[in-house]
């Protein structure tokens, strides 16, 4: 089903609060055909045979090392997956250009340096740029002969973006734009041959202009002593009457924020594949430490302590997979609506990511969170060995540390996914007030403690749709509490947010391990079903503290007690064996020896 008239299944953005899925309408890893599993396989086998052997010359920032390494994965096709095959790309779907992030996500520094080549050193060109400037630099980018990098990021501008003090000038003579000013943290800026760059033109109509090394004026800072990711070249960049090409203004005048916002949606959801990749092989690296470590004369995998962290590591990776590409196949679906209706292939991919702009944000978010927490619990079973550098582990500790901050930091994504709904739902796109109704009549009718009709799966599809109501009780008594006060209250905010995205992470998975249940049979899924069960056992507590903390900031009284009594009712769980379910989880990985990939 190609058209938009056709396609009756795909949810809008947002609107899986509202509505309910079936299985087989949720893409999941499984559905990878072969020539995605093939780029999958070639990520991996790039990683293994020509990244990680010299990870630590490329920490030492050796001089030339990551600019060649970019160079020879453009000669393999890795940089221009999605870029079209008119501009020297492959031209292929959103899921597989995905993929790749996921598939490079496991090499620390350069995972780094190329996916910013491939997502904001490449695309805000290829999406805006005219087409005497797409033909000029997305060729040389695509095959890696040019290097690209982003300069949106400023000493006082962070998540305000747009408090930018870099101005932009026209010259008397019409040929150039004059850049005064200075960029920070600027991924692959040490190198790159191409630049982003935002500025003010006339100091108030925020811009963006290509801007090529070796222009006029322009100049760079020393390479920054990082925490983590420390073979990823970041410097400052400065402009000092730098003269840029008046052809090199990038898009329209003081329509800047459009390129840098639109780039994010697409940035964070391939951030969210890269971590899980990098959460992958973190994971499988303490897998096999702990099967070869021992203590008390028997190996450490075999403690239940230990097994504990394995299968939590496990859990919270399968889950935030099954949350990634079922979003990737909604923004591919709705990239190919849009292409149907007559939109060129830029705008129908932006158009498609700003549609899901509130699950790209949730996934950065938990994906950024996901590998913090497998890295993190990866050196807890290493113990003293995971302080020191001889193991990898470290490593990956300290690399993990910076994906809460950029792509907007996780606070930032927090407060957006919240405030994106209640925009959607203010102009119509959203229909969030008929159910919020519908659940505060509930709330005073009598309790149904059921737990489903006996339907396959009944119990756990309903635990769901009660996470859904407990969603829209807190957020529409807190919208109608505080109003307009609502976006100063960002505590109450997130709290929200932490509740969606339980809920969605919990409805991905279920709807996961459904469809493959009625593929391969409940037997030969008990791995998957106890991963779904053991995370929805814990989501209905999580939900149950972030609804709370949200409730009791706002109300008070009956309200207060009858919200609380809500809450309860609709995270309320029946008995389940956690531990045993976990200890299966872990058994599995450590008999195999890893976590695939």
């Amino acid at each position: 089903m190609n058209t938009a008239t056709e396609n009756k299944n795909l949810l809008k953005g947002g609107e899986w609060l509202i509505k309910e899925s079936a299985p087989f309408d949720a893409f999941i890893a499984e559905d990878f055909n072969e020539e995605q599993q093939m780029v999958k396989d070639m990520c991996a086998s790039f990683l293994d045979a020509d990244v990680l052997p010299i990870i630590d010359r490329i920490d030492k920032l050796e001089p030339g090392l990551m600019p060649s390494l970019l160079a020879k994965a453009g000669e393999q096709g890795l940089l221009g997956t999605s870029i079209p095959e008119e501009y020297g790309g492959l031209g292929k779907d959103f899921i597989t250009s995905t993929l790749v992030n996921e598939g490079l996500g496991g090499g620390f520094s350069f995972s780094v340096a190329i996916a910013a080549h491939t997502g904001i050193g490449s695309l805000p060109i290829l999406y805006f740029g005219t087409a005497e400037q797409k033909q000029k630099y997305i060729p040389k980018l695509a095959s890696g002969e040019w290097k690209g990098a982003y300069g949106l990021t400023e000493p006082n501008s962070g998540s305000d973006a747009l408090g930018a003090k870099t101005t932009a000038k026209l010259s008397n003579d019409g040929k150039y734009y004059v850049l005064n000013g200075q960029k920070c943290w600027i991924t692959n800026g040490g190198f790159a041959d191409v630049y982003t760059v935002f500025a003010k033109i006339d100091g108030d109509k925020f811009s963006a202009f290509i801007v090529e090394r070796g222009f006029e004026g322009f100049t760079q800072g020393q390479e920054e002593h990082k925490m983590g990711i420390k073979g990823s070249s970041t410097v400052q960049l400065y402009f000092q009457d730098c003269k840029v090409p008046a052809g090199n203004l990038l898009g329209q005048i003081g329509k800047g924020h459009i390129i840098a916002f639109n780039i994010l949606n697409i940035g964070r959801l391939k951030l969210c594949a890269a971590a899980l990749g990098g959460a992958k092989r973190a994971a499988s690296t303490s897998i096999q430490y702990a099967v070869t470590r021992e203590q008390f004369k028997t190996p450490i995998s075999n403690f239940g302590a230990i097994k504990n962290k394995i299968a939590e590591m496990a859990i919270k990776i399968w889950v935030g997979e099954s949350a990634l590409y079922r979003t990737a196949k909604w923004i591919d679906d709705m990239e190919t609506e849009l292409k149907n209706t007559g939109k060129p292939f830029n705008e129908a991919l932006l158009g498609a990511a700003e549609e899901y702009a509130i699950e790209c944000a949730m996934l950065k978010v938990f994906g950024s969170e996901v590998l913090d927490f497998v890295v993190d619990e990866g050196v807890q079973i290493h113990g003293g060995n995971g302080f020191s550098d001889e193991y990898i582990i470290s490593k990956a500790y300290r690399d993990s540390r910076i994906n809460r901050i950029y792509e907007g930091t996780n606070e930032i994504n927090r407060l957006l996914t919240v405030d994106m709904v209640l925009k959607r739902a203010m102009k119509g796109k959203l229909d969030l007030m008929g159910p919020a109704m519908a659940v505060q009549k509930e709330l005073m009718s009598i309790p149904d403690f059921g737990s489903g009709d006996g339907a396959p799966f009944a119990k756990e599809r309903k635990l769901i749709s009660n996470f859904k109501k407990a969603i829209l009780m807190v957020a529409g008594a807190a919208v109608q509490k505080l109003m307009m006060k609502i976006e100063s209250e960002q505590e109450i905010l997130m709290h929200i947010a932490d509740m969606a995205i339980e809920t969605f992470n919990s409805e991905c998975a279920l709807l996961r391990s459904m469809k493959l249940v009625s593929q391969r049979g409940e037997a030969a899924c008990a791995h998957e079903l106890d991963i779904v069960r053991a995370y929805l056992y814990d989501a209905a507590d999580y939900i149950n503290k972030f609804g709370k903390d949200a409730i009791n900031a706002f109300a008070e009284g009956d309200e207060q007690r009858m919200m609380l009594l809500g809450l309860k009712r609709f995270t309320k769980t029946d008995p389940f064996n956690n531990k045993d379910a976990k200890r299966r989880i872990a058994n599995k990985l450590i008999t195999e020896n890893k976590y695939p990939l």
